[in-house]
């Protein structure tokens, strides 16, 4: 078995040198007056609404694309002249999905700028009629932005119209079915949170235009808040297109299934210098044999009665985590014991949501000394297609701003549900999210599946949570008991985290990638990703961080300052001229995200790049990529955003690129052509959704394994090559890191 291995190195950063071309559609295609004339007519609609309506906000539009529409060919040029304003006037997005998804995206703008977009199509349809008939083509387009019409805009009928307007507009109409106003449709009976879209008007004030009593609301933030079933309705019922987003406030937790009491070891000893995890679910029972090691905290009212049950789950979850390897001696992960720091915020039936965003936030701020957070808390119900859950959305923002992760469970399904999606929170989308497995490597007949927001990848990976007749054994406050769910899946990754985190020195964003990493084998996964995420994560320890003789695993982490960063020096073995290697790759980071965007959530896209280095028909160098991403090539592909998304994970914050071990015929790869100097490159180009900085300084965890086709061991060589070129190398030595983790924990006593 080969250790895995550190890399630390420079990398080099600069600024994107690709300016943005001339506006266009594509070649072979053409724009109709027609089209102009029906969104003029759209938005003519929109304003008469806005004029009858009382509530004094500014207007709401909402744009109805014909696809998935890029970042790139996002209006431009009807509502705002320039992508910068239009973009700030973005509230809300979501997918249609009659037939395949379509965009949907809010703006919140001024009556004035209705006003003036309805102008401007006017001038706009006048022109093409005028000088190309009842459509305009992609040459005609283009002759216009080599100022081929330029007697066009000395006309009274251009009035002001600048050519960059003129030729957005259009474009903006090829990508654009229809404008409209969007409505709530949602009917919930209990408490909900509400999120209402941002119109610049005060959330009191609105409530108090529509009559809702202020005193008598909870707000969560700005625009979020908790209605009583009355309010939610009244609501909706003066206000719809106010409604961005409606969730119940109450969740039902599954019911655990437990077999009979066995018996079993309660010696345990003291708690010495062992790491703390974080524990956020229902209460402790401090009478169980291992109570020593959880200091408990219990964050409810005092005036709330607590039953028997509400101690069940919690204690059940914390067991695991302090000594799921003494009470499951088959599942030994060699992380050892681990201490816990547990909060109950829940009773043991169902929870308010809006209690545990509050709670979740109080916790996490006030004990800023824990870096791994479990939570196996999770709703009955099914998350929403378009968009996040407010409780995934606390997560994603603590984990943000926080250097700590969370570990969530995939939730389960009761017995005899029609339920199918997840639920949250474990559409957490920085959190890893955990479904379970059987001891036989099946997907578990209680999971629940992905994908969320219709595009991102969760669960992350499964995990053996018990299935069929056999389970996790855990202790209960009623003794030993054999359970089954993703609740006892989530624990055994949180262990694995800690350790890698607190024992082995990882950062936050190396350990996620290395349990997906390990979690995503080079044979091809025999269920759908949707169920069991990037795989199934080995039991022990050692088969994350150590790899067969034929492997060269290295991890490195950096930040992204600019647009790329890049290592163009990685010096990958050689045999007889030709290096005999497959590779894959892992990469993870922690983006900002924007619940108000609805399905455009993460605000920042981190696009990996990594292969050997070739030139370019223009002599410069560039990678190669293993997974031929053609992404930002200087080319200028046309890459339409739906392939991009699906093929290379655009916008998603978890990167796994893979080589086949063999071809599609079955026969062994061959060795790869040295190119150029033998070097292989890593590129990393980060890109913004809102225009903003939240990419600036953003850290990333990239893991990267060589695998000789072979079989021979080349690491000494790999280790050689890459301290000659200036890579300072560590090997990851189990027994050498606890020995420094534990001199570290040492209590000196001074004389």
């Amino acid at each position: 078995m080969n250790e895995i291995l550190q890399l630390k190195g420079r990398f080099e950063q600069k600024d994107s040198g690709n300016r943005p071309g001339h506006s266009n559609i594509p070649k072979n295609k053409e724009v109709k007056v027609s089209r102009l004339i029906d969104l003029k007519n759209d938005l003519v609609k929109v304003r008469e609404f806005w004029e009858k309506e009382s509530l004094r906000i500014k207007p709401l539009v909402s744009v109805y694309y014909t696809c998935v529409v890029a970042k790139s060919n996002r209006m431009k040029g009807i509502l705002e002249s320039g992508s910068r304003k239009n973009n700030q006037s973005i509230v809300g997005a979501k997918f249609s999905f009659d037939g395949s998804p379509k965009h949907i995206i809010t703006h919140c703008v001024s009556d004035k700028t209705l006003i003036d977009a309805i102008n401007n199509l006017k001038r706009v349809i006048k022109i093409v009629e005028e000088t190309f008939g009842e459509e305009i083509t992609y040459d005609k387009i283009d002759d216009i932005n080599r100022d081929k019409y330029k007697s066009i805009f000395r006309s009274r009928d251009a009035a002001g119209l600048s050519k960059t307007r003129l030729v957005n507009t259009i474009v903006d109409a090829y990508y654009i079915e229809n404008f409209g106003i969007e409505r709530d449709t949602s009917d919930l009976q209990d408490d909900a949170i509400i999120t209402i879209y941002d119109t610049g008007t005060k959330t009191s004030d609105i409530l108090k235009q529509v009559g809702i009593d202020l005193l008598d609301v909870r707000i969560i933030d700005e625009t979020t808040i908790l209605l009583k079933p009355d309010q939610y309705r009244l609501l909706k019922e003066k206000a719809p297109y106010l409604i961005s987003m409606a969730v119940t406030d109450i969740s039902k937790l599954e019911k655990v299934d437990m077999s009979s009491t066995y018996e079993t070891s309660t010696l345990i000893p003291h708690p010495g210098n062992e790491p703390t995890i974080g524990v956020i679910d229902t209460m402790f029972d401090e009478n169980v044999y291992f109570s020593e090691w959880v200091e408990f905290k219990n964050m409810l009212d005092s005036n709330i009665p607590l039953e028997g049950k509400d101690y069940d789950h919690g204690t059940m979850v914390s067991s695991i985590i302090v000594d799921g390897a003494g009470i499951n001696p088959d599942l030994d992960d060699g992380c050892g014991r681990f201490k816990v720091r547990h909060f109950g915020v829940s009773k043991g039936g169902q929870f308010s949501s809006f209690t545990i965003l509050r709670a979740i936030k109080e916790i996490v701020a006030t004990n800023r000394d824990i870096k791994v957070w479990n939570l196996s808390l999770g709703s009955a119900m099914e998350i929403n297609a378009n968009f996040i859950s407010p409780e995934a959305a606390i997560l994603d923002k603590i984990q943000y701003e926080n250097d700590v992760i969370f570990v969530v469970a995939g939730t389960n399904k009761p017995k005899d549900s029609n339920l199918k999606k997840i639920g949250a929170p474990a559409d957490s989308i920085n959190s890893l999210v955990v479904n379970s497995v059987s001891f036989d490597d099946e997907p578990a007949e209680y999971s629940r599946e992905g994908l969320v927001l219709s595009f991102f990848n969760k669960p992350d990976v499964s995990y053996y949570g018990g299935a069929g007749e056999k389970g996790i054994r855990v202790c209960s406050p009623y003794g030993a008991k054999t359970v089954y769910g993703t609740s006892f899946a989530a624990p055994w990754i949180t262990r694995k985290v800690a350790f890698l985190i607190e024992v082995l020195g990882f950062t936050r964003e190396l350990a996620k990638a290395l349990i997906i990493d390990s979690a995503a084998r080079w044979d091809s996964k025999p269920y759908s990703s949707t169920l069991i995420g990037y795989g199934i994560v080995p039991i022990h320890i050692d088969d994350i961080v150590m790899t067969p003789g034929d492997e060269i695993k290295f991890t490195i982490d950096g930040i992204s300052e600019k647009y790329d960063t890049y290592n163009y020096n990685i010096p990958v073995p050689e045999d007889r001229g030709k290096q005999p290697f497959v590779s894959k790759a892992t990469l993870c980071y922690f983006p900002n995200c924007s619940r108000n965007q609805g399905v455009d959530y993460t605000n920042t896209e981190m696009d990996i790049h990594f292969g050997r280095l070739i030139k370019t028909k223009k002599g410069k160098i560039k990678i190669d990529s293993i997974n031929d991403n053609k992404q930002s090539d200087e080319e200028n592909l046309l890459l339409y955003e739906g392939t991009v998304r699906e093929l290379f994970r655009k916008w998603d914050n978890v990167k796994h690129i893979r080589e086949n071990v063999k071809t599609p015929t079955g026969r062994q790869k061959k060795p790869k052509e040295k190119l150029e100097n033998g070097l292989w490159g890593i590129s990393i180009k980060t890109k913004e959704r809102l225009n903003t900085e939240d990419g600036e300084n953003l850290k990333f965890g990239l893991v990267v394994t060589l695998k000789e086709i072979n079989g021979v061991n080349r690491i000494q060589e790999f280790i050689q090559q890459c301290q000659f070129r200036g890579w300072l190398v560590n090997r990851v030595n189990i027994e050498n890191r606890i020995e420094i983790y534990n001199r570290a924990e040492e209590t000196i006593h001074f004389d």
